[in-house]
Protein backbone atom coordinates (compact mmCIF):
# COMPACT_ATOMS: atom_id res chain seq x y z
CA UNK A 1 0.00 0.00 0.00
CA UNK A 2 1.39 3.39 -0.93
CA UNK A 3 1.28 5.70 2.13
CA UNK A 4 0.68 9.38 1.52
CA UNK A 5 3.25 11.46 3.35
CA UNK A 6 4.19 15.11 3.59
CA UNK A 7 7.28 16.47 5.23
CA UNK A 8 5.92 20.01 5.10
CA UNK A 9 9.30 21.35 4.06
CA UNK A 10 10.51 24.90 4.00
CA UNK A 11 8.57 25.75 0.89
CA UNK A 12 5.17 24.91 2.35
CA UNK A 13 5.68 24.13 6.03
CA UNK A 14 3.21 26.18 7.99
CA UNK A 15 3.24 28.93 5.38
CA UNK A 16 0.29 30.35 7.24
CA UNK A 17 2.50 31.39 10.18
CA UNK A 18 3.25 35.11 10.60
CA UNK A 19 6.03 36.43 8.41
CA UNK A 20 8.09 37.46 11.40
CA UNK A 21 7.47 36.11 14.86
CA UNK A 22 9.28 38.36 17.29
CA UNK A 23 9.70 36.00 20.23
CA UNK A 24 8.02 33.31 22.23
CA UNK A 25 5.07 34.63 24.23
CA UNK A 26 5.01 38.07 22.62
CA UNK A 27 1.26 37.95 21.89
CA UNK A 28 0.04 37.51 25.47
CA UNK A 29 -2.99 35.34 26.20
CA UNK A 30 -5.26 33.40 23.85
CA UNK A 31 -8.66 32.20 25.05
CA UNK A 32 -10.21 28.97 23.76
CA UNK A 33 -13.72 27.74 24.55
CA UNK A 34 -14.74 24.08 24.52
CA UNK A 35 -18.45 23.64 25.22
CA UNK A 36 -17.53 20.12 26.33
CA UNK A 37 -15.35 20.72 29.37
CA UNK A 38 -12.03 18.92 29.65
CA UNK A 39 -11.84 16.16 32.27
CA UNK A 40 -8.31 14.80 31.71
CA UNK A 41 -5.20 15.57 29.63
CA UNK A 42 -4.24 11.95 28.92
CA UNK A 43 -5.70 10.64 25.65
CA UNK A 44 -5.15 7.04 26.74
CA UNK A 45 -7.75 7.43 29.49
CA UNK A 46 -10.49 9.18 27.51
CA UNK A 47 -12.31 8.62 24.25
CA UNK A 48 -13.63 12.17 24.41
CA UNK A 49 -12.40 14.35 21.54
CA UNK A 50 -12.23 17.39 23.81
CA UNK A 51 -9.78 15.61 26.14
CA UNK A 52 -7.66 14.28 23.28
CA UNK A 53 -7.45 17.65 21.55
CA UNK A 54 -6.65 19.83 24.55
CA UNK A 55 -4.21 17.18 25.76
CA UNK A 56 -2.45 17.45 22.39
CA UNK A 57 -1.28 20.95 23.30
CA UNK A 58 1.06 19.24 25.78
CA UNK A 59 1.51 15.60 24.74
CA UNK A 60 2.70 14.87 21.22
CA UNK A 61 3.08 11.79 19.01
CA UNK A 62 6.06 10.92 16.84
CA UNK A 63 4.08 12.04 13.80
CA UNK A 64 0.78 13.69 13.03
CA UNK A 65 -1.65 14.25 10.17
CA UNK A 66 -1.81 17.58 8.38
CA UNK A 67 -4.89 19.37 7.05
CA UNK A 68 -4.91 17.10 3.99
CA UNK A 69 -4.52 13.87 5.96
CA UNK A 70 -0.85 13.43 5.09
CA UNK A 71 1.55 12.07 7.71
CA UNK A 72 4.25 14.51 8.85
CA UNK A 73 6.93 14.20 11.56
CA UNK A 74 6.60 15.84 14.97
CA UNK A 75 9.03 14.20 17.38
CA UNK A 76 10.44 11.94 14.68
CA UNK A 77 13.47 12.97 12.68
CA UNK A 78 11.84 12.45 9.30
CA UNK A 79 9.34 9.82 8.22
CA UNK A 80 10.07 6.10 7.93
CA UNK A 81 9.67 4.51 4.51
CA UNK A 82 10.61 1.31 2.74
CA UNK A 83 12.99 3.38 0.62
CA UNK A 84 14.99 4.68 3.57
CA UNK A 85 15.01 1.27 5.23
CA UNK A 86 12.95 2.31 8.27
CA UNK A 87 9.93 0.27 7.18
CA UNK A 88 10.79 -3.37 6.63
CA UNK A 89 10.29 -4.59 3.07
CA UNK A 90 7.86 -7.21 4.38
CA UNK A 91 6.10 -4.57 6.56
CA UNK A 92 6.74 -6.49 9.78
CA UNK A 93 8.37 -3.51 11.49
CA UNK A 94 8.77 0.26 11.42
CA UNK A 95 11.78 2.05 12.87
CA UNK A 96 11.49 5.60 14.16
CA UNK A 97 14.45 7.92 14.56
CA UNK A 98 13.83 10.66 17.12
CA UNK A 99 14.81 14.28 16.71
CA UNK A 100 17.91 14.96 18.79
CA UNK A 101 17.85 17.55 21.54
CA UNK A 102 14.14 17.44 22.37
CA UNK A 103 13.34 18.09 26.02
CA UNK A 104 10.31 17.41 28.13
CA UNK A 105 8.72 20.48 29.66
CA UNK A 106 10.51 19.69 32.95
CA UNK A 107 13.85 20.02 31.14
CA UNK A 108 14.77 16.32 30.98
CA UNK A 109 15.70 14.60 27.69
CA UNK A 110 13.09 12.91 25.52
CA UNK A 111 14.41 9.45 24.59
CA UNK A 112 13.45 6.09 23.15
CA UNK A 113 12.74 4.87 26.69
CA UNK A 114 9.67 7.12 26.78
CA UNK A 115 8.32 5.66 23.54
CA UNK A 116 8.84 2.07 24.66
CA UNK A 117 7.17 2.85 27.98
CA UNK A 118 4.14 4.41 26.28
CA UNK A 119 3.44 1.20 24.38
CA UNK A 120 3.74 -0.76 27.62
CA UNK A 121 1.33 1.68 29.25
CA UNK A 122 -1.43 1.32 26.63
CA UNK A 123 -0.91 -2.40 26.03
CA UNK A 124 -0.72 -3.39 29.70
CA UNK A 125 -2.87 -6.51 30.23
CA UNK A 126 -4.21 -5.34 33.61
CA UNK A 127 -5.27 -1.91 32.46
CA UNK A 128 -7.69 -0.25 30.10
CA UNK A 129 -6.56 1.95 27.22
CA UNK A 130 -9.03 4.17 25.39
CA UNK A 131 -6.82 4.08 22.30
CA UNK A 132 -5.90 0.39 22.15
CA UNK A 133 -6.85 0.19 18.47
CA UNK A 134 -3.84 2.37 17.63
CA UNK A 135 -1.66 -0.53 18.82
CA UNK A 136 -3.55 -3.26 16.94
CA UNK A 137 -1.06 -5.76 15.53
CA UNK A 138 1.88 -4.44 17.57
CA UNK A 139 3.91 -7.35 18.98
CA UNK A 140 6.62 -5.33 20.73
CA UNK A 141 8.35 -1.96 20.82
CA UNK A 142 12.09 -2.04 21.37
CA UNK A 143 14.79 0.53 21.99
CA UNK A 144 17.65 0.37 19.50
CA UNK A 145 19.49 3.31 21.03
CA UNK A 146 18.51 6.51 22.83
CA UNK A 147 17.15 8.05 19.64
CA UNK A 148 15.88 4.98 17.78
CA UNK A 149 12.78 2.86 18.39
CA UNK A 150 11.61 -0.20 16.48
CA UNK A 151 7.95 -1.25 16.44
CA UNK A 152 7.56 -4.95 15.60
CA UNK A 153 4.28 -6.26 14.23
CA UNK A 154 2.87 -9.74 14.77
CA UNK A 155 2.29 -10.00 11.01
CA UNK A 156 2.91 -7.75 8.00
CA UNK A 157 1.09 -4.48 8.65
CA UNK A 158 0.62 -2.34 5.59
CA UNK A 159 -0.55 0.69 7.48
CA UNK A 160 2.33 1.06 9.95
CA UNK A 161 1.44 4.67 10.81
CA UNK A 162 -0.90 3.92 13.71
CA UNK A 163 0.97 3.62 17.02
CA UNK A 164 2.56 6.97 17.98
CA UNK A 165 0.85 8.75 15.07
CA UNK A 166 -1.90 11.34 15.60
CA UNK A 167 -3.27 13.05 18.68
CA UNK A 168 -4.86 9.84 19.97
CA UNK A 169 -1.45 8.16 20.31
CA UNK A 170 0.96 10.56 22.04
CA UNK A 171 4.15 9.72 23.91
CA UNK A 172 4.11 9.81 27.72
CA UNK A 173 7.11 10.62 29.91
CA UNK A 174 8.29 7.39 31.52
CA UNK A 175 9.61 9.12 34.64
CA UNK A 176 6.24 10.73 35.37
CA UNK A 177 4.00 7.76 34.56
CA UNK A 178 6.22 4.89 35.76
CA UNK A 179 3.91 4.09 38.69
CA UNK A 180 0.74 4.43 36.62
CA UNK A 181 0.68 1.13 34.77
CA UNK A 182 -2.33 -1.15 34.51
CA UNK A 183 -5.09 -0.68 37.05
CA UNK A 184 -3.16 2.20 38.65
CA UNK A 185 -3.50 4.37 35.51
CA UNK A 186 -6.63 6.35 36.52
CA UNK A 187 -5.31 6.94 40.06
CA UNK A 188 -2.41 9.13 38.87
CA UNK A 189 -4.30 12.40 39.03
CA UNK A 190 -1.30 14.74 38.90
CA UNK A 191 0.21 13.03 35.87
CA UNK A 192 -3.13 12.74 34.07
CA UNK A 193 -4.05 16.39 34.51
CA UNK A 194 -0.62 18.06 34.47
CA UNK A 195 1.51 15.82 32.26
CA UNK A 196 5.04 16.78 31.32
CA UNK A 197 5.02 17.14 27.56
CA UNK A 198 7.01 18.15 24.51
CA UNK A 199 4.27 20.30 22.99
CA UNK A 200 4.11 24.10 22.75
CA UNK A 201 2.32 24.53 26.08
CA UNK A 202 2.40 23.11 29.60
CA UNK A 203 -0.36 23.05 32.22
CA UNK A 204 -0.17 25.50 35.11
CA UNK A 205 -3.64 24.87 36.57
CA UNK A 206 -6.29 22.24 35.91
CA UNK A 207 -9.85 22.33 37.20
CA UNK A 208 -11.77 19.21 36.17
CA UNK A 209 -14.71 19.96 33.87
CA UNK A 210 -14.02 23.67 34.13
CA UNK A 211 -10.80 25.34 32.99
CA UNK A 212 -7.25 24.49 31.94
CA UNK A 213 -4.60 27.19 32.27
CA UNK A 214 -1.46 26.74 30.19
CA UNK A 215 1.75 28.63 29.56
CA UNK A 216 4.33 28.48 26.78
CA UNK A 217 6.61 25.49 27.24
CA UNK A 218 10.03 27.04 27.98
CA UNK A 219 11.72 23.95 26.54
CA UNK A 220 9.75 23.80 23.28
CA UNK A 221 12.01 22.89 20.38
CA UNK A 222 11.30 26.07 18.38
CA UNK A 223 12.60 29.02 20.43
CA UNK A 224 10.30 31.49 18.65
CA UNK A 225 7.10 29.53 19.34
CA UNK A 226 4.41 29.63 20.54
CA UNK A 227 3.54 33.29 19.98
CA UNK A 228 1.18 33.23 22.95
CA UNK A 229 2.62 33.31 26.46
CA UNK A 230 -0.48 31.72 27.95
CA UNK A 231 -3.61 29.93 26.85
CA UNK A 232 -6.88 29.57 28.73
CA UNK A 233 -9.14 26.68 27.75
CA UNK A 234 -12.55 27.21 29.29
CA UNK A 235 -15.10 24.41 29.27
CA UNK A 236 -18.82 24.06 29.69
CA UNK A 237 -21.96 25.78 28.50
CA UNK A 238 -23.30 24.83 25.11
CA UNK A 239 -22.34 25.09 21.45
CA UNK A 240 -24.48 28.15 20.81
CA UNK A 241 -22.98 30.00 23.77
CA UNK A 242 -19.48 29.08 22.65
CA UNK A 243 -20.09 30.35 19.14
CA UNK A 244 -21.63 33.55 20.46
CA UNK A 245 -18.61 34.20 22.69
CA UNK A 246 -16.44 34.42 19.57
CA UNK A 247 -18.78 35.63 16.85
CA UNK A 248 -20.79 38.25 18.77
CA UNK A 249 -19.22 39.24 22.09
CA UNK A 250 -15.57 38.67 21.20
CA UNK A 251 -14.90 37.31 24.68
CA UNK A 252 -13.00 34.29 23.30
CA UNK A 253 -10.60 33.76 20.41
CA UNK A 254 -11.54 30.23 19.38
CA UNK A 255 -14.66 28.11 19.91
CA UNK A 256 -14.51 24.40 19.15
CA UNK A 257 -17.33 22.32 17.70
CA UNK A 258 -19.94 25.04 17.35
CA UNK A 259 -22.70 22.58 16.56
CA UNK A 260 -25.56 24.99 15.88
CA UNK A 261 -28.29 25.10 13.26
CA UNK A 262 -27.88 27.05 9.99
CA UNK A 263 -30.23 29.87 10.96
CA UNK A 264 -28.25 30.62 14.12
CA UNK A 265 -25.00 30.51 12.18
CA UNK A 266 -26.31 33.16 9.80
CA UNK A 267 -27.38 35.40 12.66
CA UNK A 268 -24.01 35.16 14.38
CA UNK A 269 -22.02 35.95 11.24
CA UNK A 270 -23.64 39.38 11.32
CA UNK A 271 -21.79 40.10 14.59
CA UNK A 272 -18.67 40.80 12.57
CA UNK A 273 -16.20 39.72 15.24
CA UNK A 274 -15.34 36.25 14.01
CA UNK A 275 -15.30 33.65 11.27
CA UNK A 276 -16.76 30.17 11.07
CA UNK A 277 -14.45 27.50 9.64
CA UNK A 278 -15.81 24.19 8.40
CA UNK A 279 -14.80 21.11 6.43
CA UNK A 280 -16.00 17.55 5.93
CA UNK A 281 -13.90 14.69 7.23
CA UNK A 282 -15.09 11.48 8.89
CA UNK A 283 -17.24 12.82 11.74
CA UNK A 284 -20.47 10.82 11.95
CA UNK A 285 -23.36 11.46 14.33
CA UNK A 286 -24.71 8.05 15.18
CA UNK A 287 -26.87 6.02 17.55
CA UNK A 288 -25.14 3.13 19.27
CA UNK A 289 -27.26 0.15 20.29
CA UNK A 290 -26.31 -1.45 23.61
CA UNK A 291 -25.81 -5.15 23.04
CA UNK A 292 -25.73 -5.73 26.81
CA UNK A 293 -28.25 -5.15 29.57
CA UNK A 294 -27.87 -1.79 31.37
CA UNK A 295 -30.62 -2.51 33.92
CA UNK A 296 -30.00 -0.97 37.38
CA UNK A 297 -31.49 -4.15 38.80
CA UNK A 298 -28.23 -5.93 37.96
CA UNK A 299 -25.29 -5.82 40.38
CA UNK A 300 -22.82 -3.00 39.80
CA UNK A 301 -20.02 -4.42 37.70
CA UNK A 302 -22.39 -6.58 35.69
CA UNK A 303 -24.51 -3.85 34.07
CA UNK A 304 -23.63 -3.29 30.43
CA UNK A 305 -21.25 -6.25 30.33
CA UNK A 306 -21.14 -9.44 28.27
CA UNK A 307 -22.51 -11.39 31.24
CA UNK A 308 -26.00 -10.15 30.40
CA UNK A 309 -27.20 -9.73 26.78
CA UNK A 310 -29.71 -6.97 26.17
CA UNK A 311 -33.27 -8.24 26.68
CA UNK A 312 -34.58 -6.95 23.33
CA UNK A 313 -31.83 -5.10 21.44
CA UNK A 314 -30.07 -8.44 21.05
CA UNK A 315 -32.71 -9.07 18.37
CA UNK A 316 -31.46 -7.55 15.12
CA UNK A 317 -35.05 -7.05 13.94
CA UNK A 318 -35.68 -4.60 16.75
CA UNK A 319 -32.50 -2.68 16.00
CA UNK A 320 -33.31 -2.55 12.29
CA UNK A 321 -36.87 -1.35 12.96
CA UNK A 322 -35.58 1.51 15.10
CA UNK A 323 -33.24 2.52 12.28
CA UNK A 324 -35.91 2.28 9.59
CA UNK A 325 -38.16 4.69 11.50
CA UNK A 326 -35.65 7.57 11.31
CA UNK A 327 -35.87 10.30 8.67
CA UNK A 328 -32.20 11.22 8.32
CA UNK A 329 -32.80 13.86 5.68
CA UNK A 330 -35.06 15.76 8.06
CA UNK A 331 -32.41 15.51 10.77
CA UNK A 332 -29.90 17.13 8.41
CA UNK A 333 -32.34 19.88 7.48
CA UNK A 334 -33.14 20.67 11.11
CA UNK A 335 -29.67 20.37 12.56
CA UNK A 336 -27.01 21.10 9.96
CA UNK A 337 -28.19 22.33 6.58
CA UNK A 338 -25.24 22.33 4.17
CA UNK A 339 -22.89 21.32 7.01
CA UNK A 340 -24.41 17.84 7.14
CA UNK A 341 -25.19 14.91 4.86
CA UNK A 342 -27.48 11.99 5.62
CA UNK A 343 -25.48 8.78 5.81
CA UNK A 344 -25.80 5.07 6.45
CA UNK A 345 -22.05 4.63 6.87
CA UNK A 346 -19.83 4.66 9.91
CA UNK A 347 -16.90 5.30 7.52
CA UNK A 348 -18.10 8.06 5.15
CA UNK A 349 -14.69 9.05 3.76
CA UNK A 350 -12.24 8.96 2.06
CA UNK A 351 -14.38 7.99 -0.92
CA UNK A 352 -12.43 4.81 -1.67
CA UNK A 353 -13.45 3.37 1.72
CA UNK A 354 -17.11 4.52 1.70
CA UNK A 355 -19.65 1.73 1.19
CA UNK A 356 -22.50 2.22 -1.29
CA UNK A 357 -24.83 1.56 1.62
CA UNK A 358 -27.87 3.83 1.06
CA UNK A 359 -30.78 1.66 2.27
CA UNK A 360 -31.36 3.71 5.41
CA UNK A 361 -31.81 7.03 3.60
CA UNK A 362 -35.54 6.41 3.03
CA UNK A 363 -37.71 6.34 6.13
CA UNK A 364 -39.96 3.25 6.23
CA UNK A 365 -42.39 3.38 9.13
CA UNK A 366 -44.68 0.64 7.86
CA UNK A 367 -41.76 -1.69 7.22
CA UNK A 368 -40.45 -0.98 10.71
CA UNK A 369 -43.81 -1.78 12.29
CA UNK A 370 -44.04 -5.04 10.33
CA UNK A 371 -40.56 -6.01 11.51
CA UNK A 372 -41.52 -5.49 15.16
CA UNK A 373 -44.66 -7.56 14.61
CA UNK A 374 -42.51 -10.32 13.12
CA UNK A 375 -40.27 -10.15 16.19
CA UNK A 376 -43.32 -10.70 18.42
CA UNK A 377 -43.73 -7.16 19.74
CA UNK A 378 -47.41 -6.21 19.74
CA UNK A 379 -49.59 -3.82 21.70
CA UNK A 380 -51.54 -6.47 23.59
CA UNK A 381 -53.28 -4.11 26.03
CA UNK A 382 -53.99 -1.17 23.73
CA UNK A 383 -51.93 1.38 25.68
CA UNK A 384 -49.87 2.40 22.63
CA UNK A 385 -46.72 0.61 23.76
CA UNK A 386 -45.68 -2.72 22.30
CA UNK A 387 -45.01 -5.58 24.67
CA UNK A 388 -43.79 -9.16 24.60
CA UNK A 389 -43.80 -11.80 27.30
CA UNK A 390 -45.02 -9.24 29.81
CA UNK A 391 -42.23 -6.74 29.08
CA UNK A 392 -42.79 -3.30 27.56
CA UNK A 393 -40.69 -2.12 24.61
CA UNK A 394 -39.24 0.76 26.59
CA UNK A 395 -35.97 2.54 25.77
CA UNK A 396 -33.68 4.89 27.69
CA UNK A 397 -32.06 7.13 25.07
CA UNK A 398 -29.13 9.27 26.23
CA UNK A 399 -26.81 11.85 24.72
CA UNK A 400 -24.92 14.99 25.70
CA UNK A 401 -26.44 18.40 26.38
CA UNK A 402 -26.50 20.21 23.04
CA UNK A 403 -29.40 22.01 21.30
CA UNK A 404 -29.03 20.07 18.04
CA UNK A 405 -28.83 16.75 19.88
CA UNK A 406 -31.89 17.57 21.93
CA UNK A 407 -33.74 18.40 18.69
CA UNK A 408 -32.65 15.03 17.32
CA UNK A 409 -33.78 13.26 20.47
CA UNK A 410 -37.22 14.87 20.26
CA UNK A 411 -37.69 13.95 16.60
CA UNK A 412 -36.45 10.38 17.01
CA UNK A 413 -38.55 9.88 20.13
CA UNK A 414 -41.60 10.92 18.11
CA UNK A 415 -40.85 8.41 15.36
CA UNK A 416 -40.17 5.63 17.83
CA UNK A 417 -43.35 6.46 19.74
CA UNK A 418 -45.21 6.11 16.44
CA UNK A 419 -43.76 2.60 16.20
CA UNK A 420 -45.17 1.79 19.62
CA UNK A 421 -41.90 2.19 21.50
CA UNK A 422 -41.83 3.96 24.85
CA UNK A 423 -38.86 6.35 25.06
CA UNK A 424 -37.27 8.12 28.00
CA UNK A 425 -34.79 10.86 27.10
CA UNK A 426 -31.69 11.66 29.11
CA UNK A 427 -29.24 14.51 28.51
CA UNK A 428 -25.88 14.53 30.26
CA UNK A 429 -23.36 17.34 30.64
CA UNK A 430 -20.85 16.83 27.83
CA UNK A 431 -17.84 17.15 30.11
CA UNK A 432 -19.11 14.20 32.13
CA UNK A 433 -20.55 12.20 29.24
CA UNK A 434 -17.33 12.29 27.22
CA UNK A 435 -15.07 12.09 30.26
CA UNK A 436 -13.23 8.98 31.34
CA UNK A 437 -14.07 8.87 35.06
CA UNK A 438 -14.50 5.15 35.86
CA UNK A 439 -16.57 6.08 38.91
CA UNK A 440 -19.20 8.02 36.98
CA UNK A 441 -22.41 6.25 35.91
CA UNK A 442 -22.93 8.78 33.10
CA UNK A 443 -19.98 8.28 30.76
CA UNK A 444 -20.72 7.14 27.23
CA UNK A 445 -18.17 4.34 27.71
CA UNK A 446 -20.08 2.90 30.67
CA UNK A 447 -23.29 3.11 28.60
CA UNK A 448 -25.95 2.71 31.28
CA UNK A 449 -28.73 3.21 28.74
CA UNK A 450 -30.33 1.23 25.93
CA UNK A 451 -29.22 3.54 23.14
CA UNK A 452 -26.96 6.55 23.06
CA UNK A 453 -26.03 9.19 20.52
CA UNK A 454 -22.76 10.98 19.83
CA UNK A 455 -20.26 11.64 17.05
CA UNK A 456 -16.62 10.76 16.60
CA UNK A 457 -14.10 10.26 13.85
CA UNK A 458 -10.68 8.79 13.17
CA UNK A 459 -7.16 10.17 12.81
CA UNK A 460 -5.70 10.33 9.32
CA UNK A 461 -7.20 8.95 6.14
CA UNK A 462 -6.88 5.19 6.75
CA UNK A 463 -9.82 3.77 8.76
CA UNK A 464 -7.95 0.66 9.92
CA UNK A 465 -7.65 1.62 13.62
CA UNK A 466 -11.23 2.94 13.58
CA UNK A 467 -12.86 -0.26 12.40
CA UNK A 468 -10.52 -2.23 14.67
CA UNK A 469 -12.21 -0.55 17.64
CA UNK A 470 -15.15 -2.94 17.41
CA UNK A 471 -13.29 -6.18 18.11
CA UNK A 472 -14.55 -8.19 21.08
CA UNK A 473 -11.72 -7.50 23.52
CA UNK A 474 -12.11 -3.71 23.24
CA UNK A 475 -15.46 -3.58 25.06
CA UNK A 476 -15.32 -1.30 28.13
CA UNK A 477 -15.79 -3.29 31.35
CA UNK A 478 -14.83 -3.08 35.02
CA UNK A 479 -11.55 -4.93 34.43
CA UNK A 480 -10.44 -2.17 32.04
CA UNK A 481 -11.61 0.65 34.32
CA UNK A 482 -14.45 1.07 31.80
CA UNK A 483 -12.02 2.08 29.06
CA UNK A 484 -12.34 0.70 25.55
CA UNK A 485 -13.49 1.81 22.12
CA UNK A 486 -16.12 -0.89 21.50
CA UNK A 487 -18.80 1.16 23.22
CA UNK A 488 -21.82 -1.01 22.37
CA UNK A 489 -20.10 -4.33 23.26
CA UNK A 490 -20.50 -5.72 19.75
CA UNK A 491 -18.79 -9.11 19.50
CA UNK A 492 -18.55 -11.20 16.35
CA UNK A 493 -15.60 -13.59 15.79
CA UNK A 494 -16.07 -13.18 12.03
CA UNK A 495 -15.61 -9.43 12.42
CA UNK A 496 -12.46 -9.92 14.52
CA UNK A 497 -11.05 -12.28 11.90
CA UNK A 498 -11.72 -9.78 9.12
CA UNK A 499 -9.90 -7.07 11.09
CA UNK A 500 -6.95 -9.47 11.26
CA UNK A 501 -7.12 -9.87 7.48
CA UNK A 502 -7.13 -6.09 7.05
CA UNK A 503 -3.92 -5.71 9.01
CA UNK A 504 -2.20 -8.16 6.68
CA UNK A 505 -3.61 -6.82 3.39
CA UNK A 506 -1.37 -4.58 1.31
CA UNK A 507 -3.29 -3.71 -1.87
CA UNK A 508 -5.32 -0.53 -1.52
CA UNK A 509 -8.33 -1.90 -3.41
CA UNK A 510 -8.49 -5.06 -1.30
CA UNK A 511 -8.13 -3.01 1.89
CA UNK A 512 -11.02 -0.87 0.73
CA UNK A 513 -13.16 -3.96 0.14
CA UNK A 514 -12.47 -5.21 3.66
CA UNK A 515 -13.16 -1.83 5.26
CA UNK A 516 -16.48 -1.57 3.41
CA UNK A 517 -17.41 -5.07 4.57
CA UNK A 518 -16.55 -4.21 8.20
CA UNK A 519 -18.60 -1.02 7.91
CA UNK A 520 -21.56 -2.97 6.56
CA UNK A 521 -21.31 -5.64 9.28
CA UNK A 522 -21.74 -2.92 11.88
CA UNK A 523 -24.42 -0.97 10.06
CA UNK A 524 -26.68 -2.53 7.43
CA UNK A 525 -26.11 -6.18 8.42
CA UNK A 526 -26.41 -5.90 12.20
CA UNK A 527 -27.70 -2.36 12.87
CA UNK A 528 -25.48 -2.28 15.93
CA UNK A 529 -24.30 1.16 14.86
CA UNK A 530 -26.98 3.39 13.35
CA UNK A 531 -25.33 6.27 11.45
CA UNK A 532 -27.39 9.42 11.09
CA UNK A 533 -25.42 12.38 9.73
CA UNK A 534 -22.03 12.82 8.11
CA UNK A 535 -21.17 16.05 9.91
CA UNK A 536 -18.85 18.75 8.72
CA UNK A 537 -16.59 20.15 11.41
CA UNK A 538 -17.71 23.65 12.37
CA UNK A 539 -15.72 25.90 14.69
CA UNK A 540 -15.27 29.64 15.05
CA UNK A 541 -12.31 31.97 15.54
CA UNK A 542 -11.84 35.65 16.21
CA UNK A 543 -10.86 37.91 13.34
CA UNK A 544 -7.80 38.85 15.40
CA UNK A 545 -6.51 35.28 15.65
CA UNK A 546 -4.14 34.25 12.87
CA UNK A 547 -2.65 30.94 11.80
CA UNK A 548 -5.89 28.93 11.95
CA UNK A 549 -5.97 25.96 9.59
CA UNK A 550 -8.87 23.63 10.24
CA UNK A 551 -7.76 20.00 10.38
CA UNK A 552 -10.44 17.30 10.22
CA UNK A 553 -7.88 14.45 10.16
CA UNK A 554 -6.22 15.13 13.53
CA UNK A 555 -6.68 17.53 16.44
CA UNK A 556 -8.20 20.91 15.64
CA UNK A 557 -5.43 22.35 17.81
CA UNK A 558 -2.78 20.60 15.70
CA UNK A 559 -0.93 23.82 14.81
CA UNK A 560 -1.56 25.92 17.94
CA UNK A 561 2.18 26.58 18.07
CA UNK A 562 1.68 28.70 14.94
CA UNK A 563 -1.28 30.74 16.13
CA UNK A 564 -0.64 34.45 16.55
CA UNK A 565 -2.41 37.73 17.21
CA UNK A 566 -3.27 39.85 14.19
CA UNK A 567 -2.44 43.44 15.09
Amino acid sequence: MKMRTALLGAACAFAFAPAAMAERGADGNVKVLYSQAVSIMNAYLSSGTKDVEVGSLVLEPLAGFDQDGNVFPRLADGLPSVENGQIAEDYTSITWKLKPGILWSDGTPFTADDVVFTAEYCMHPEGGCAQAARYEGVASVEKIDDLTVKVNFSAPKYNPFTAFVGATSPVLQKAQFANCLGAAAPTCTEANTKPHGTGPFRVTDFKVNDVVELEANPNYRDPAKPAFATMTVKGGGDAAGAARAVMETGEFDYAWNTQINPELQAQMKAGGKGTFVSAFGTLVERIEMNMTDPSPDLPEGERSTAKHPHPFLSDMRVRKALSMAIDRNLLVEVGYGEAGRATCNLVPAPAIYASDNTDCLTQDMEGAKALLEEAGWTDSDGDGVRDKDGKKLSILYQTSVNPVRQDFQALIKGWWNELGVEVELKSIDAGVYFGGDPGSPDTFQKFYADVEMYANNFDGTDPEPYVAQYTCEKAPRPETQWQGENINRFCDPAYDALVGDLLKTRETEKRAEIIKKLNDMLTKESYTVVPLVDRGRLSAHSNTLGGIVLNVWDSELWNASDWYRIK
